[in-house]
C-alpha cells in the first residue's frame, strides 16, 4: 500500500452544537426483520462484553452472504449499545438486499482512549473474515458502515488500510492492534457506508461535558489545545491516499450535532485522491432520525454497496483473464523459439507459413456475446469455446466448454461476470443478471 500522512492545518472554524439530546442521536433499538440473530458472541476472547457482537444472517438460504459491520453512534462515550445500532433500519436494509450485518460493541472513552477504539472495530473485521465458514461469511466483500462516531471509526478502517502507524508531528499511534487470534487476517474494508460521521477530529468544536473537558478530549486522552498532533492522528480526512475503498457520505444539512462540513472535508479528501466516492446532502435532515433514513437513502446505500461488489468482482475476474493471457504468452513464445530452432534445420516452406497465418487470422478476430433470456450466444466465430461463470460475491464458479449456445437457466439468481474464450485464444466477457 502505498499511504502517506501529512499533516496539514485546517483555517476553516466549523461550528459544533452543545451534547444535547445525545450525540448518539436518534438510532432505536427494534430488530432485523428476516434474518437470523446470532448474540453476544466474543470477538476477542477475553470475555468483556465490550468485546462482543451480534450478527445477523438473512433467513433466504444461500451458500455465503457479503458482510457489513455496522457500529453504533455513541460519542465514544458506551460500550454496550449494540442493541441501538439502527437495527430496523439501516441494518435492516442491509439484510434485505442480502447482506449479513454484524453490529459490534466496542470500549469506550473510558474504558481506553484511542486508537483503542479503532483497534477494536479492526479486530472484528478480522473475526470475520476468520469465521467465514463458521457463520457463512462470503469474505470477497467485508464493508463498514457506521453512525455518527460509528462513522468515524468506520472512516478510519476505510482510510487506514495498509497503514500500521499514523503520524503526526512527534506523534506516532499503531492503527491495527492485535487483538484476537485472527491477526493473520486483513483488517481492511471493502467499502464503507457513513451516517452523519465526525471526521476531522481536530477542526471540530469540541463538545463540552459540563465544565469537565470535552468528548472529543475523553476520546483522545488529552484536550485540543496544545495537542494539534494527537487530534490529527485520529482524523481520517488526512489518511485519505489513491488505495482507499468506495466510501459513500450521507449527512443532514440540519444536523445540529455534527456539521455537515466534517462529511465535505472528507469527501473531499477522497476524491483528490480519485477514491470512488458519494457525498449525499439530506435536505432537512437532522443527526439521525427519520429524514436522513428514509428510504431512499437506504436504497442509495444498498445500490452504493451492491455497484462496489460488482466492481470488485470484475476487477478479480479481469486479473485473472490478465494472469491466464500472460501464461498463454510465455507458451507462445516457448512455441516460437522452438519453431525458429526447426526452422534453422529444415527448409522453410512460405506457402504452409502464410496458409497458417491466414487461418489463425480468421479465428483470431474478435466475437460478440448476446443474452436472451437464460442462454448466451456467440456471433461472429465458429468453434468450442470455454467459458468461466463467477458470481459477483464470488459464491459460485462454473467453467467449461460449449459450442454456440450456453444454457443458463440452471444457474442460481444472482449477478454472474462470464468469460468466455474463443479457439484462439481471444476473450471476451458479458454481464448476466439471473432472476
Amino acid at each position: 500500500m502505498k499511504k502517506t500522512m501529512i499533516a496539514v492545518g485546517m483555517t476553516a472554524v466549523l461550528s459544533f452544537a452543545q451534547w444535547g439530546g445525545g450525540f448518539g442521536g436518534p438510532q432505536g433499538g427494534g430488530s432485523v426483520p428476516d434474518a437470523d440473530k446470532t448474540a453476544d458472541v466474543n470477538y476477542v476472547g477475553d470475555g468483556k462484553t465490550y468485546h462482543t457482537l451480534d450478527i445477523y444472517v438473512p433467513k433466504q438460504a444461500k451458500e455465503s452472504y457479503p458482510v457489513v459491520i455496522h457500529t453504533y453512534g455513541s460519542a465514544w462515550s458506551m460500550n454496550n449499545m449494540k442493541g441501538s445500532a439502527d437495527l430496523s433500519t439501516i441494518c435492516a436494509a442491509y439484510a434485505k438486499a442480502g447482506y449479513a450485518v454484524v453490529t459490534p460493541n466496542h470500549r469506550s472513552a473510558s474504558d481506553a482512549k484511542y486508537p483503542a477504539q479503532l483497534h477494536d472495530i479492526k479486530a472484528v473485521v478480522r473475526f470475520v473474515r476468520g469465521n467465514a465458514a463458521k457463520y457463512k461469511f462470503d469474505t470477497n466483500f467485508v464493508a463498514v458502515s457506521g453512525f455518527s462516531s460509528g462513522g468515524h471509526l468506520s472512516s478510519l478502517v476505510a482510510t487506514t488500510c495498509g497503514l500500521k502507524e499514523g503520524k503526526s508531528g512527534s506523534v506516532t499511534v499503531d492503527l491495527v492492534g492485535d487483538l484476537g487470534e485472527f491477526t493473520s487476517f486483513s483488517s481492511c474494508a471493502d467499502a464503507a457506508v457513513l451516517w452523519s460521521p465526525p471526521t476531522d477530529i481536530y477542526t471540530m468544536n469540541p463538545i463540552s461535558m459540563g465544565g469537565s473537558g470535552t468528548m472529543e478530549g475523553a476520546f483522545i486522552g488529552v484536550e485540543r489545545e496544545g495537542n494539534k498532533d494527537k487530534w490529527m492522528v485520529a482524523s481520517s480526512p488526512y489518511y485519505a491516499s489513491d488505495d482507499d475503498p468506495p466510501v459513500i457520505i450521507f449527512h443532514g444539512t440540519a444536523d445540529k450535532v455534527v456539521n455537515i462540513e466534517q462529511s465535505k472535508e472528507l469527501y473531499d479528501s477522497l476524491k483528490h485522491h480519485n477514491v470512488v466516492t458519494e457525498y449525499v446532502q439530506v435536505p432537512n435532515g437532522e443527526h439521525g432520525g427519520n429524514v436522513m433514513n428514509s428510504s431512499e437513502n437506504l436504497s442509495k446505500a444498498v445500490a452504493f454497496l451492491d455497484k462496489a461488489r460488482e466492481a470488485k468482482a470484475a476487477k478479480a475476474l479481469t486479473d485473472t483473464t490478465a494472469k491466464d493471457t500472460t501464461a498463454k504468452d510465455t507458451v507462445a513464445k516457448d512455441t516460437v523459439a522452438k519453431d525458429t530452432v526447426k526452422k534453422d534445420t529444415t527448409v522453410k516452406d512460405s506457402t504452409v507459413k502464410d496458409s497458417t497465418d491466414s487461418y489463425v487470422q480468421k479465428f483470431a478476430k474478435s466475437f460478440d456475446l448476446e443474452i436472451y433470456g437464460n442462454h448466451l450466444s456467440v456471433h461472429g466465430v465458429a468453434g468450442t469455446f470455454r467459458y468461466t461463470i463467477i458470481s459477483v460475491n464470488g459464491s459460485h464458479k462454473f467453467s467449461g466448454y460449449f459450442r454456440k449456445d450456453l444454457d443458463l437457466s440452471v444457474l442460481p439468481v444472482g449477478i454472474y461476470a462470464i468469460k468466455v474464450e474463443s479457439p484462439s485464444g481471444v476473450i471476451n466477457i458479458i454481464r448476466f443478471a439471473k432472476k
